[in-house]
């Protein structure tokens, strides 16, 4: 595959800098992706080296040159530090849909953060990308992401049993999507 031409987009909001992570970034990622806290509903085991966060970074990579996802590093305006990440994964660009995902660093859990970078990924996503639909699975438990994303708009569509096999078990995701008619008429 040939390298991605395109520059990586970076989006800024109030009081973030969303942007590409680098490999100088990979302490960073380690420091929040191996809290059990933050990975309890990643579908991985909290990481256990600087080369788990050095993988993931090269996973980013790997999905934007194949164009089907992009991944963003959260900053704060003013600190260059990664706190967490969010974008799109699974990208099916003939039936103009993807998936969204994102964790943050616990530390800076209920302050609005994810909310404040999901909105701008999303409205990214259908400005930019011409998506159609964008879906997040959510494990049941995750109330605090369930919560998010309803805020934001996204409508429960149902049930996918046993859908995933993570961590030595079957775990039910439920399936929300927003839809660009549905966002426009949220702004």
């Amino acid at each position: 595959m040939t390298k991605n031409l395109v520059p990586f987009p970076i989006i800024e909001t109030n009081r973030l800098v969303l942007r590409k992570i680098e490999k100088s970034d990979a302490n960073s990622i380690f420091n929040y992706l191996s809290d059990k806290k933050v990975m309890k509903y990643y579908g991985l085991a909290p990481f256990e080296t600087i080369n788990d966060a050095l993988s993931e970074i090269a996973w980013y990579q790997t999905i934007f040159d194949n164009k089907d996802g992009i991944r963003w590093g959260i900053t704060l305006k003013g600190n260059d530090e990664v706190i967490g990440s969010c974008g799109f994964l699974n990208m099916v660009r003939e039936h103009f849909r993807t998936e969204i995902g994102y964790e943050l660093n616990s530390s800076y859990w209920g302050k609005g953060i994810a909310s404040e970078a999901l909105q701008a990924v999303v409205s990214y996503g259908f400005e930019n990308f011409n998506l159609e639909r964008i879906e997040a699975l959510i494990e049941p438990p995750n109330i605090p992401s369930l919560k998010l994303v309803e805020k934001l708009g996204f409508i429960r569509e149902g049930l996918l049993r046993n859908y995933e096999f993570t961590g030595g078990k079957f775990d039910d995701l439920y399936m929300y999507s927003l839809l660009k008619q549905d966002f426009a008429k949220l702004k």
